[in-house]
Formats: C-alpha cells, structure tokens, sequence
C-alpha cells in the first residue's frame, strides 16, 4: 500500500468513525466491528491493500499491540475512583484471578479430551483465551471516574487484572509444549515463585512510581508554580517508566502500568475529598489554565482528569490500529478458521465454561443475579488474546502455534460480533432497571 492510500484511508476511518460515534451508542453495533470490518475489505481477499504476515510481522506487530494494550490499561486503572481495600475489590479479584484459573483449566481439558490436543497446546490455547479485553469492552465498563456501579466496576477491574495474571499460564503452556517436543529439556517449576514475583512487584512498583510521579508534579505545581501542562507527557512518561522498571524487575509490566493508573487516580481521590473529579476541577476558564493547575484545592483532579482524556483519546486510536490489523489477518485465513474445532472452542468458552467460571467464583458475593448473568456473558475476547497470540508465535514451537492461530483469530471475530451487538440493548435494560429500583 502506498504512503497516499495509507493517509486517505486512515484518515477517511478516524473522520467517519468521529461522525458516527454518536449513532454507535444507540446502535446494537461496536466501533470494534467496524474496524474489524473495514480491515478485512481493506484485506488480500477485498480490496487487496493490506497485507499483514502473522509469521514475518510478528516482532512488529506484537509492538504495536502491547503499546495499544499499556495505554489502555493505564486508562482502566484511572477509571476505577475507589480505594485499594474497599471491598468492592474482591469481586474483580475472583474474576481476575479465580474465574479465569477455572477457566484456562476447564477449557485445557475440553481440549485435551474433546478435541485431541496436546496438553501444552491445549493449555496454551487456553491461556491465550482466558484474559478479557481491556480494549475493546467500551459498552460494559465504568463510563466516568467516580462510577462505583458493581456490574461495570467489576467488568472493568478484571479486564485490567487478567492480561497481566495470564502471562505465566502462557509461559508454562510453551514450556510444556516445549518438554513434548523435546522431553530431554526438563521442565522448571520455578514459574510458581515467578509468578508471585511477577504479580506483587509489578504491583508495588508501578503503585510506587504512579504515587511518586503525581506527587513530585503536583508539589511542583501547587508550591513553586513549575511542571504546568504536558500531560500527555505525564502519561506517556509514567507509562514508559512503569514498563520499564516492571522489565528490570522481571516482573509484568501490564499489571505495573495498571497499578500505575490506579495510583494516580488514588492520589487525586485523596486529595478531592468527598467530591467528585470533575466537581472539584469545576469550572476552568479556557484562557487561565495554568492557575487551574497550580490551584492546591484542584491541580490533583486537574490532572488526572486531563491525562485520563488525553489516554482515553490514545486507546481509541489503538483500537483502530489494532483492529485493522486483526481484520486483516481475518481476510487472509477466512476459509480457515470456521472449524469444528473452532466451533467446539468458541461455543464451549461463551456458553458453558466462561458463564460456570464466573457463577462459581461469584458464590457468596454480594452480585444481584442479573449483575452474574452480565459478567458471566460479557467475557469479551480481543486485544488481549490477539497479543498472547503473537507471543506465542515468536516464542513457542512453530508446529504447535501455527494451527492455534486460526482457532484465537476466529474467537476474536466471534466475541468482536457476539458481543458487539448485545452489548448495546443489555446494558441499556440493565441501565433502566437499575433507574427502576
């Protein structure tokens, strides 16, 4: 594709998709199925302008798909306006972690025993199914900061915990896949302390540095009047630094960077008081931002509102960016992923294993039964499994990836449309009965 086709369709996507926004929020269609949509015509099998080789392109594309996922993981924990030990955290807790354990488990014997697959495959399979999207799930998460709704928090919560949780299972289904191929090579148990490691000290650290990062700003601001503006640096800054330090740690950078947001949000909490963000930002006259920053009763909300809009406008990009790409792969393997096998796996993960999972996570929980039937069905599958996917291909054997790939690009397309179109009309109903109560 030429440089001039590439700035006339990129462009045409984000001026349409500006347009329509409005109308997709009354519509039973997601912004995801368009660019999903609009890649795959721009496809080999459409229009034959966009050409993406899983296999050639992997190293880049995981790139892009890892920025997109950071960014947008960073966004979800500014999102979430409630403190680390109120308890409205243990329901994404056993979603983040206990749902989904149940859930790669289940699905790795329905693998195994039902379809045939190896143990490593099968549980690698399952490991690139098992996080929920961070990306993609606009309909159901929390709209504002401040939003403590059960059913949306909790959805929103899990999609930012699960993609960094899922690393280790993915890691030890390519070691055992690994030891099939080669039984001489020993597998290693230590993945069960990495993994603790990996968890708590992307955690702290990214706590650590998003709390240290806004305060350092916010003293130079409300003190000495300096650091005004730049946000979009703040963010990109504490994004990059989170990642890094978590690489250094040998730890998982997706859960750092979510820690970070959740630390930043936490500060601004604190410092607001009882009031909202935006009601203690107020108003700000367009031409006295500076003082708004430097104001100690508003530079906290000030800026965490504004680097929350500022990577809510990135993560909209990467959407676009990334499901281009998945339309794309789609529109080269087509005939290839509507599978029995691929049926067995979809049908079994939206309808059976995903809705048990989290009903028996959930045992106990103050979740109303509606709100569990929501959770249980919008277990939506995207960004996520697509990055697991090209983690897989770069690093697990080629003969045990290859034939995995056509099963997670035909569960992303099915949860892009399934979820898509229900999304809209059930979180309406839920909406209104709610307003009902």
């Amino acid at each position: 594709m030429t440089e001039t086709i590439w700035f006339l369709v990129v462009g045409g996507v984000l001026i349409l998709m500006a347009l329509a926004s409005s109308t997709f929020k009354r519509l039973p269609i997601s912004t995801a199925m368009c660019y999903l949509a609009i890649g795959f015509l721009l496809g080999p099998g459409v229009a034959n302008l966009l050409h993406i080789r899983l296999d050639g392109d992997t190293a880049v594309l995981r790139l892009i798909t890892e920025v997109g996922m950071l960014v947008s993981l960073f966004a979800i924990g500014l999102r979430l306006r409630v403190p680390p030990t109120d308890r409205r955290w243990l329901l994404p807790l056993r979603l983040g972690f206990l749902a989904m354990v149940l859930t790669i488990g289940v699905l790795t014997l329905l693998c195994t025993y039902g379809l045939g697959m190896s143990w490593g495959a099968s549980l690698l399979l399952s490991a690139m199914l098992a996080p929920t999207d961070p990306v993609l799930a606009h309909d159901v998460q929390v709209e504002a900061p401040g939003d403590t709704d059960l059913l949306r928090f909790s959805l929103t919560a899990e999609g930012g915990l699960n993609d960094g949780i899922a690393l280790p299972f993915a890691l030890l289904g390519i070691a055992v896949c690994r030891f099939e191929a080669s039984p001489h090579d020993a597998l290693q148990w230590s993945f069960v302390l990495q993994a603790v490691w990996g968890t708590l000290a992307a955690l702290i650290s990214g706590w650590l540095l998003g709390e240290l990062t806004v305060r350092v700003v916010g003293y130079l601001r409300t003190r000495h009047g300096e650091a005004l503006g730049s946000e979009g640096f703040y963010a990109l800054g504490l994004i990059a630094l989170s990642y890094g330090v978590a690489e250094l740690l040998h730890s998982y950078s997706f859960l750092a960077v979510f820690a970070a947001g959740l630390a930043m949000r936490r500060v601004e909490h604190r410092e607001s008081g009882d009031k909202g963000a935006r009601e203690a930002v107020g108003t700000v006259d367009v031409g006295d931002l500076s003082a708004t920053a430097a104001d100690p009763d508003r530079a906290y909300a000030f800026m965490a509102e504004r680097v929350h809009g500022f990577t809510i406008e990135l993560e909209r990009i990467a959407e676009v960016a990334i499901m281009l790409l998945v339309g794309s792969v789609l529109a080269t393997m087509w005939r290839d992923i509507f599978t029995w096998r691929a049926v067995i796996v979809i049908g079994g993960l939206f309808l059976v294993i995903r809705p048990l999972a989290v009903q028996a996570s959930l045992v106990g929980s103050c979740a109303s039964r509606g709100q569990r039937l929501l959770m249980s069905w919008f277990g939506i599958r995207g960004v996520g499994s697509f990055y697991y996917l090209l983690y897989a291909i770069e690093h697990a054997p080629k003969q045990v990836a290859a034939p995995l790939t056509p099963i997670i690009i035909a569960a992303i397309t099915a949860s892009v449309i399934v979820h898509g179109v229900t999304s809209t009309p059930l979180m309406n109903r839920y909406q209104r009965a709610r307003d009902n109560d």
